[in-house]
């Protein structure tokens, strides 16, 4: 057996940098006064040694950062993360807090030491994480290992003793497969959403709900993988659209793969929808402008935003930090992208 590595001190570091250890301690607690090349040189030796900071020391070294990080995936849609981000800058810049964003591409094999380097450089306090960051067990054993709280978005599976922000996915994907079989739809594609993200399972589940509900058999024919992104729901509609029986309506796990569906459904001369009724989920600032407008899910992703944010600061400023009961509730818009089956 190979013996377990001795954690690393701040000797350790300066004596690796060749800097004196009031150099580290000015770098690690992110203070001025420091030459450039010498501060590369630090964070160089604090990366290949993996030094963690102390946090009680650090909170005796200096004042408190009060710096909150929102770590995200990269993503070509951006109206669900431009509401994420407005949500959670409206609690911290009140309370005094600042919000620093970081993008991360997935997958990543090093996106452990990308997000240890950030906290540590930054001084973050705590962190907001949107699906699917806080689906990956790497990045909650990181951030519980260097001791800092974190409030989880839509989470798979949430932490009992974590911070976790809610939405009925399920439900509300249940209500919109449901209108599909109000309006006479019987065979209802359904295209899932990304693998990682917590709310595909859900969403995939309210559609079979429903269909169970209504008698209406399931179909491993008519259901297609997506990845949250509009060429992906192109391909999925192509597939679907190319049944000897298609489907009369297609539900898209989101806006963007949605507007696939509609830009393939065009392309084949079909009529949106007389031919083909379309439905999607988020309610982007496009679905309203795109024709035909689309039917879609609104989740009130600037409130959970907030609500995330201000539990976060209130667990770092010691205040209360109970989770929401009952997770929110998502709203069903009826716009002319679906219409009853003639």
């Amino acid at each position: 057996m190979t013996p377990e590595r001795t954690k690393a001190t701040i000797f350790d570091v300066a004596r690796s940098a060749g800097v004196s250890i009031k150099t580290v301690s000015r770098v690690v607690n992110n203070e001025p006064n420091v030459r450039q090349r010498t501060r590369d040189k630090v964070l160089r030796s604090v990366q290949e040694l993996r030094y963690l900071p102390n946090a009680a020391a650090r909170e005796l070294g200096g004042k408190r950062s009060r710096v909150v990080g929102l770590i995200y995936e990269n993503a070509q849609e951006f109206s669900y993360l431009n509401d994420l981000f407005n949500g959670a800058l409206r609690i911290c810049e009140p309370a005094g807090y600042t919000l620093l964003l970081r993008p991360l591409t997935l997958p990543d094999p090093e996106i452990v030491e990308h997000i240890r380097q950030f906290a540590l450089n930054a001084r973050v306090e705590g962190f907001v994480l949107p699906a699917p960051l806080g689906d990956l067990p790497e990045v909650s054993a990181l951030l519980r290992e260097m001791k800092i709280p974190f409030a989880a978005i839509t989470p798979r599976e949430p932490a009992p003793d974590e911070i976790n922000i809610l939405c009925n996915d399920e439900a509300a994907s249940f209500s919109l497969t449901e209108l599909l079989v109000g309006q006479g739809h019987r065979a209802i594609g359904f295209i899932k959403g990304h693998p990682d993200h917590g709310a595909s399972a859900k969403r995939f589940a309210g559609y079979r709900q429903a269909l169970k509900k209504h008698g209406l058999p399931y179909s491993a024919r008519l259901v297609r993988q997506g990845y949250f992104d509009f060429d992906s729901g192109q391909a999925a509609a192509a597939r679907l659209l190319d049944l000897p029986r298609p489907p009369s309506a297609i539900l898209a796990s989101n806006d963007d793969m949605a507007a696939g569906v509609i830009f393939e459904a065009r392309g084949r001369g079909l009529n949106v929808p007389g031919d083909l009724s379309i439905a999607g989920f988020d309610d982007t600032r496009f679905s309203s402008r795109i024709w035909p407008p689309l039917t879609t899910v609104r989740q009130p992703i600037i409130k959970m935003a907030e609500t995330a944010a201000g539990l976060l600061i209130g667990k770092l400023d010691g205040s209360a930090t109970a989770t929401p009961e009952a997770p929110f509730e998502c709203e069903v818009v009826i716009r002319e992208s679906t219409a009853s089956l003639a």
